[in-house]
């Protein structure tokens, strides 16, 4: 029996993973995992049980993921579940830079006489332009932005893409039309519209900034639905009242965008389709599944993936710390026991590292205690 306790609502879908051996509440004591979408939890302090974290969701900045990670909780999160969702709100974000569409809309809103007169002697004032022919530059080239890249093609876009982590499933996906870029300066000197979409992090915080802003078009319009600390907001404003910016759309109202000409807010919209909630609770729920039953990680923001077969009586699951020689003190403790390794494998990320053996010899709480006292070792796991 483990206990799953969930800090927001969750799609039935995702819920509906978890078997009659699983007891899935809000208010569940002790809990082996907990599933969350946006509540914070960074003040939160995590029981002796709690063994994972499961995100529905792609970003992490709710999670303490480094205390986690100290204290041997692996952290999940849904890579790719939203990216549909997130796709299609940045090509509608595409026409909302392009045209006053909030504009009009609100304008048209407030006729009450002579309605058909007025919209024609008015409407020129919310025109903009077309997309087909413009140039868009994609930064983040993942889940997300690969989706973003190859839609604008279909629209008759001229596509440039940038990313130095890309993965090379990640370009399998990509239309071989997409132009690559060495660098983010590229995309600034080439691109009629700029749509941001790698995660937030110490190296992207204000990405777009004044330095970042002047190498760019006059008139660019930039879309940012990935996060709001990626764009500083005083440079954006002050480059939007001279001009050199023709819009921007987020997905990330705060204090400074909101009621701001030129700047259109969303209200985090992005992943919020039934559709994209579903997909991300489902894959959560899968990712703790495999992670309590049998000790695999996959989609870790804090520790490494790691995946192999369970084909012996019993396993282990050991989290340490990423130093020389872990290797040998789990295996020669073993060997001190006379217990034979079955099968056996290790990845490592960062400071981190995992290790799951698995053996046909019993696993008692004594051994168990021994792997715990091994200098490095920061959390042992009994998984069978």
């Amino acid at each position: 029996m483990a206990n799953i306790q969930l800090l927001n609502k969750i799609a039935p879908a995702g819920i509906a993973q978890f078997g009659p051996e699983y007891t899935v509440s809000e208010s569940v004591e002790n809990p082996d995992a907990i599933l969350v979408r946006s509540a914070v939890m960074h003040d939160m302090t995590f029981p002796a049980s709690l063994k994972a974290i499961g995100r529905a969701g792609a970003g992490v900045n709710n999670i303490p993921v480094e205390r986690c990670a100290a204290e041997g909780i692996v952290v999940f999160n849904t890579p790719g579940a939203n990216a549909n969702g997130v796709k299609e709100l940045t090509v509608a974000a595409l026409m909302l830079a392009s045209r006053d569409i909030v504009g009009g809309v609100r304008w048209a809103s407030t006729l009450t006489e002579d309605v058909a007169k007025a919209v024609e002697k008015g409407k020129s004032r919310f025109a903009g332009q077309e997309i087909e022919g413009k140039t868009l530059g994609v930064i983040g080239l993942g889940a997300i932005g690969g989706l973003v890249a190859n839609a604008a093609k279909s629209l008759g876009m001229n596509v440039i893409g940038c990313d130095p982590y890309l993965t090379i499933d990640g370009a399998w996906h990509l239309s071989r039309a997409v132009q690559k870029a060495a660098t983010y300066d590229e995309i600034f000197e080439k691109a009629d519209y700029i749509t941001l979409h790698v995660p937030a992090t110490p190296q992207t915080k204000n990405m777009i900034n004044a330095e970042a802003i002047a190498k760019m078009k006059d008139g660019v319009r930039i879309i940012n639905l990935a996060r709001a600390d990626l764009v500083n907001a005083s440079d954006l404003k002050a480059a939007l009242a001279a001009g050199k910016v023709a819009s921007y759309v987020t997905d990330f109202p705060t204090e400074e965008t909101v009621g701001v000409e030129g700047i259109v807010t969303i209200p985090h919209l992005g992943a919020s389709t039934e559709e994209s909630e579903e997909n991300c609770a489902v894959m959560a729920a899968q990712e703790l599944i495999d992670y309590l039953e049998n000790g695999n990680i996959k989609n870790s923001v804090n520790y490494p993936n790691l995946q192999l077969a369970h084909t012996a009586a019993h396993r282990v699951l050991v989290l340490h710390k990423n130093i020389p020689n872990m290797i040998a003190c789990v295996t020669g403790l073993l060997a001190e026991q006379n217990i034979n390794i079955e099968n056996m494998v290790n990845a490592s990320k960062g400071d981190y590292a995992a290790t799951v053996i698995e053996t046909n010899s019993p696993v008692d709480e004594t051994l168990l205690a021994k792997f715990s006292g091994i200098d490095g070792v920061i959390r042992v796991i009994k998984i069978a």
